[in-house]
C-alpha cells in the first residue's frame, strides 16, 4: 500500500523567515494539500551556537499568518516525534552506532586548519575538494593517540568508490553523482551534534516524510543523504530542488532587493493573501494570470509547472497583489490600518471610502489628515488654483456646503453661481478640499469630512484669494 504524500517544512531558528523560505514552505504545504496528504513542522535547532529560542515563535507565527497550517509539529505533537530535533539526539546516536558497528563510519580527528589546507592544495592540484581520506584507516592504537593528544573527533560516513548514486529529482529530472567525487562526509560535528545532512534524512524518514521540494543549493546533501538512508535500511524522500529566489539584478534576494522576511512584509502592512499569491508564481506557472483564492492555489498547483531558471522577485508585482488583495479584504480586516488616525467609530467609512487609494497603512497615515485635519497654508500649484478661481467661487462653495455638505448640490450651486465648468471648476475644489491634484473621488471624500472641516477648508480659501500676494509667495504659472 502507498505511503500518503507527506511533505513537511524544516526551518533553522537562526533568523527571520526570509521570502526564499516561505516559498519553500509555501510550495511544500500547497503539494501536500492538493493530494490530500500531510504537511509537517520540524524544527531543526542543532545548531545550538546559532538557534534562538525567540525564532522559534516567530517562525510559527509567520507561517500561522501566511495560512500554512500543519498536522503536526513542536506545537502538535504526534507519535513521530518530537518535532523539534534539540529533543531527538537520542534517535541520531542510535543511528552514528549502527554506522559504527557496520564499518560505515569512523572518527576523523582533522582540525580545521588541516582540513582547509588540505582543500586548498586539491583545488591548486585541480582536485575536487573532497575529504582526503587521512583518518579512513587509522588502526586502534592511532586513534588513542590522537585523542590522547585531545583532538576532538568527528564522525565520518566511508564512502564506497567506484559507485554512481542515481535519482529522480521532482523538478529537475535524472540526477546522476559519482561517489568518487564526494569524499566520505562528516554526519557528526566534532562538538557531538548532527550534521544537518544525517539528521535531516534520519528524522525525513522516521516521519513519514514521502517528499520533499527544497532549494536547488541543497541540491550536493541529496546524494550523500541517499546514502546514509541506504546504509541505516530507510526510506528516503523523493527530493525537488527548487531554482533560487533573486532581485531583478539576478543576485541571490537580500536586503537591498526591499523588503526580504515575511515580517518585514507583514510590519508594513502586506496582507498574507497578496503575499502567498505572489510567492506561488515565483518559480512555478499557473495557467490563469489574475487572482487566485487560496482553493484554486492549491487545486493548480502542479510539480510539472515548477521551473529551474532562477526566479525574480519584483517589488512592483508585490504591490500590484497587495492591491488585488486590498480590494478583496473585509472592512474588519483593514479597520486596524485607520484605527486611532481617524475619529473613533470612523473607521469602516474611511476605509470604505478610500479602498481604491489605499494600498498600505502608510496611505492611510496619509489621507486621514486630509480628511479629518488641519491643512498648513497652500502653496505652488495648489495655491495658484485656489487663487484663480477667486474669492467669489468659495463664497458660493460656503453656502452650497453650510451644514453637512452634498457633493452633487455643491457642483450644481457652483456652476450656476460661477458659470464654470470642467478643469476651472473642479481644480480649485479638489485644491481647496485636499490641496491636492490626485486621490480618491470628491464626492467620497465630502462625504466623509466633518462640516466643519470643509467650512475651514473653503473659509481658508476665501481668504487666501483674497490676500495680497507678497514678493515671496507670487505664484508660478
Amino acid at each position: 500500500m502507498p505511503r500518503p504524500i507527506t511533505t513537511r517544512f524544516a526551518p533553522s531558528p537562526t533568523g527571520a523567515l526570509h521570502l526564499g523560505n516561505a516559498r519553500t514552505a509555501l510550495f511544500n504545504w500547497l503539494h501536500a494539500r492538493k493530494r490530500g496528504g500531510r504537511f509537517l513542522l520540524r524544527i531543526e535547532d542543532t545548531d545550538r551556537a546559532r538557534s534562538e529560542e525567540t525564532q522559534v515563535g516567530a517562525l510559527i507565527a509567520e507561517l500561522t499568518w501566511l495560512g500554512l497550517d500543519w498536522d503536526a509539529g513542536p506545537d502538535r505533537e504526534d507519535a513521530a516525534g518530537p518535532y523539534r530535533q534539540s529533543e531527538r539526539s537520542g534517535v541520531y546516536a542510535a543511528a552514528w552506532q549502527r554506522l559504527l558497528e557496520q564499518g560505515l563510519g569512523y572518527p576523523c580527528y582533522c582540525t580545521p586548519l588541516e582540513l582547509e589546507l588540505a582543500r586548498k592544495a586539491a583545488l591548486s592540484a585541480g582536485r575536487p575538494p573532497r575529504y582526503a581520506g587521512t583518518c579512513a584507516h587509522l588502526d586502534a592504537s592511532e586513534r588513542a593517540a590522537r585523542a590522547a593528544e585531545g583532538r576532538p573527533a568527528s564522525l565520518r560516513f566511508r564512502v564506497t568508490p567506484g559507485e554512481a548514486i542515481e535519482y529522480v529529482d521532482l523538478v529537475r529530472g535524472p540526477q546522476r553523482f559519482l561517489a568518487d567525487d564526494l569524499g566520505d562526509f562528516i554526519v557528526r560535528r566534532a562538538d557531538g551534534g548532527a550534521a544537518f545532512l544525517f539528521c535531516n534524512i534520519i528524522d525525513d524518514a522516521a516521519m513519514g516524510v514521502t517528499e520533499v521540494l527544497r532549494g536547488e543549493d541543497h541540491v550536493a546533501n541529496t546524494p550523500r543523504q541517499l546514502l546514509i538512508a541506504r546504509a541505516l535500511g530507510l526510506k528516503a524522500p523523493a527530493y525537488g530542488h527548487l531554482p533560487l529566489l533573486v532581485g531583478a539584478d539576478g543576485a541571490p534576494l537580500s536586503k537591498r532587493h526591499g523588503s526580504a522576511s515575511v515580517r518585514d512584509l507583514r510590519q508594513a502592512g502586506y496582507l498574507p493573501e497578496a503575499v502567498v499569491n505572489l510567492l506561488a508564481r515565483l518559480g512555478h506557472s499557473y495557467q490563469a494570470e489574475g487572482w487566485q483564492e487560496r482553493a484554486e492555489l492549491i487545486a493548480h498547483f502542479d510539480l510539472a509547472a515548477l521551473g529551474r531558471a532562477p526566479a525574480h522577485f519584483d517589488p512592483v508585482q508585490l504591490t500590484h497583489w497587495q492591491k488585488e488583495a486590498v480590494q478583496r479584504a473585509s472592512p474588519a480586516a483593514l479597520e486596524h490600518w485607520a484605527r486611532g488616525r481617524v475619529p473613533p467609530g470612523q473607521e469602516a467609512a474611511f476605509i470604505a471610502g478610500l479602498r481604491a487609494n489605499l494600498v498600505l497603512p502608510a496611505d492611510a497615515a496619509t489621507w486621514a489628515p486630509i480628511v479629518y485635519g488641519e491643512l498648513p497654508c497652500a502653496t505652488g500649484e495648489v495655491r495658484d488654483a485656489i487663487v484663480t478661481a477667486g474669492a467669489g467661487y468659495f463664497t458660493a462653495a460656503l453656502a452650497a456646503s453650510a451644514g453637512k455638505a452634498d457633493y452633487a448640490r455643491l457642483v450644481a450651486s457652483l456652476k450656476a453661481a460661477t458659470g464654470l465648468a470642467g478643469r476651472a471648476l473642479f481644480r480649485p475644489l479638489r485644491a481647496a478640499l485636499t490641496q491636492r491634484f490626485d486621490g480618491p473621488e470628491l464626492a467620497q471624500l465630502l462625504a466623509l469630512m466633518p462640516p466643519a472641516v470643509v467650512a475651514a477648508r473653503f473659509g481658508a480659501a476665501r481668504e487666501l484669494s483674497t490676500r495680497p500676494v507678497s514678493l515671496d509667495e507670487t505664484p508660478t504659472r
